[in-house]
């Protein structure tokens, strides 16, 4: 048996790294639309798991006497094998990874029982065996640890819990100081609670180490539009279209930007580039929207 069974848990995100940004009209709430991908490869369950015991830390039987012992090549063929499931068939996975940790499958087989319940959109529950599991995992690597708080923060927001998100993103970062992608998530979940001053605190420290960070550039330039600074928001949008022209995140982001700015045309143009860039994802959808509205209310920003 491994003697850290920790360490096959390897560093996966719950949902696609967002390359889109708030979708939101200019008058809406800071949000990402982001396919949900579930890149399912966490980890975490136990025998006898329902809603009852949701959240605590789930109980393992050992491994039955007359089982041969277990090889750590096999118990990471298992682990991987549990993560491929959960991506094409959570329910099966839930059901691997149970009938794994029956059979002492440890820490790894929790982990992916909590990715399959995520995948299975028990965003709740998966979240809070997340954190079960992380507070579980005393003799794991800092960074690992991280990790895991940093998916149970995504699976919390989710869930529709950004101030939790917020406060397991705050954890992670604890661990591992200034890593950019957990500032990133963390500054998303503060614009999901609506604390855009906490989101552009994390994003400017992003933007410090790697200037050209798109993807923060675009989230930064939408919390300054939250909080109507819209020289500083048509700023970050402009520069994230520059050094990503067909980006149409970045054009849905400065189109709005640029209505509030008085600037009809502008928008527009930037909002008939996203549907040409991007026809029917989630930025076309919501550049048309906005099209739609301007139309209709031509002095008017967009309904939300």
């Amino acid at each position: 048996m491994n003697a850290n069974p920790d360490q096959q848990i390897r560093r996966h995100r719950i949902v696609a790294r967002r390359a889109i940004p708030p979708q939101r009209n200019p008058s809406g709430r800071f949000r990402t639309v982001r396919a949900v991908a579930l890149a399912a490869a966490l980890a975490m369950p136990a025998s006898g798991v329902d809603a009852a015991t949701a959240g605590t830390t789930p109980q393992t039987s050992p491994p039955a006497a007359a089982q041969p012992p277990r090889s750590d090549e096999a118990d990471e063929q298992s682990y991987d094998r549990c993560m491929a499931l959960a991506k094409r068939d959570p329910a099966a996975a839930r059901d691997f990874a149970q009938r794994w940790a029956e059979r002492g499958g440890e820490h790894p087989a929790d982990h992916c029982f909590a990715v399959a319940l995520i995948g299975l959109k028990q965003y709740r529950e998966g979240a809070g065996r997340l954190d079960a599991l992380v507070q579980a995992m005393v003799h794991a690597p800092a960074a690992l640890r991280a990790e895991v708080y940093d998916q149970a923060g995504q699976a919390w927001l989710l869930a529709g819990d950004p101030s939790r998100a917020y406060a397991d993103e705050s954890s992670a970062l604890s661990l591992v100081p200034n890593d950019p992608d957990l500032l990133l998530d963390r500054a998303e979940a503060a614009g999901e609670a609506g604390w855009f001053d906490k989101a552009v605190a994390d994003l400017n420290l992003v933007l410090r180490a790697n200037p050209r960070r798109v993807d923060a550039l675009i989230y930064r330039a939408t919390a300054y539009r939250e909080l109507n600074r819209l020289d500083a928001a048509y700023a970050d949008a402009d520069a994230a279209v520059g050094l990503a022209p067909d980006s149409a995140p970045a054009l849905l982001e400065r189109g709005n930007i640029l209505l509030l700015k008085g600037d009809l045309a502008g928008a527009r143009r930037d909002w008939t580039r996203v549907s040409t860039l991007a026809p029917g994802s989630a930025a076309d959808l919501a550049a048309k929207a906005n099209i739609a509205h301007l139309d209709a209310k031509p002095t008017a920003p967009p309904r939300r």
